[in-house]
């Protein structure tokens, strides 16, 4: 064979050579691109949280009994998988979570999460916590019916996946642009305002996990900060009344690694919330 012959097919191999290698790149970067943006997301979980599901009221925090229906069984449909609280904790602990994982968190303690969402979660097998307003148990609301504690009990016992933990007892109120949890009176308090403060969010705290313990709640350890309004000034004051975690408004997943006083999580009980829109912000999130 000729000089010029072999030369050529040596250009003609390394051609084809590179332009395999390039291609192989091209499939490969697809692929990761596609898997990234698949929604597929491990060692994190999506915590959702809801308030009112009533199909006669109307609020930007109230759902429909057939749109939290339809969320529940769309994310199932799209491999997500619903955890306990436990797992939760033992999550944030060091331990494992399916793929995808996602915890189902109310606020309030609402009477429509007993005589609604409940008979709900409890057809589709799907755990939650209500973060209660414990004085309610006591006193029920003038305005929109809370749980009582014949209401609390009687779920326990026909479910363990449903949990009960603290919304405080008596400090689910704004004053003006803080919660009363937050809020410290400066005039009141003079120089020990602060302290006088702390001391008033310790006695409620412990207050409200002593209430969720005399409803039967085995281990309520956990807050979510009324209106999503918390201080940092305020996390040993928690730490000593008996909470380890607390749960935040901001939107996120949370990882393993964060401060458990401050998780995040993904709102998905406004009324122009579909099945597709939460599957999509929680996809553009992991």
């Amino acid at each position: 064979m000729r000089k010029e012959q072999i030369d050529k097919m040596n250009i003609i191999f390394r051609m084809t050579f590179m332009l395999s290698l390039v291609f192989l790149i091209l499939i490969s970067s697809s692929s990761v691109s596609a898997k990234s943006s698949s929604g597929v997301y491990k060692d994190k979980v999506a915590v959702l949280m809801y308030h009112h599901v009533h199909d006669k009221d109307s609020s930007s925090s109230t759902i429909s009994s057939m749109l939290f229906r339809d969320q529940l069984i769309y994310l199932r449909s799209k491999g997500y998988q619903f955890i306990r609280l436990e797992d939760f904790r033992h999550f944030l602990a060091g331990g494992a979570v399916p793929s995808n994982a996602v915890l189902i968190t109310f606020d309030d303690g609402y009477e429509s999460f007993y005589k609604v969402a409940y008979p709900i979660l409890k057809e589709l097998s799907i755990p939650a916590v209500n973060f209660t307003i414990t004085s309610y148990l006591e006193k029920p609301s003038k305005t929109i019916p809370h749980l009582s504690y014949a209401q609390l009990k009687q779920m326990m016992a026909k479910s363990t996946s449903i949990d009960f933990q603290c919304h405080t007892n008596q400090l689910h109120q704004k004053v003006g642009e803080k919660s009363a949890l937050t809020y410290v009176n400066k005039k009141a308090g003079g120089k020990n305002a602060l302290e006088l403060h702390k001391s008033r969010v310790k006695q409620d705290t412990q207050t409200c996990v002593n209430l969720l313990k005399k409803a039967g709640v085995k281990n309520p350890d956990s807050i979510s900060y009324p209106f999503g309004i918390y201080s940092k000034t305020l996390f040993p004051t928690m730490l000593r009344a008996g909470v380890s975690y607390g749960y935040t408004t901001k939107p996120g997943l949370a990882k393993k690694g964060i401060n458990k006083l401050e998780i995040p999580r993904i709102n998905a009980g406004s009324p122009d919330i579909t099945p597709e829109v939460l599957y999509k912000r929680i996809k553009r999130l992991s």
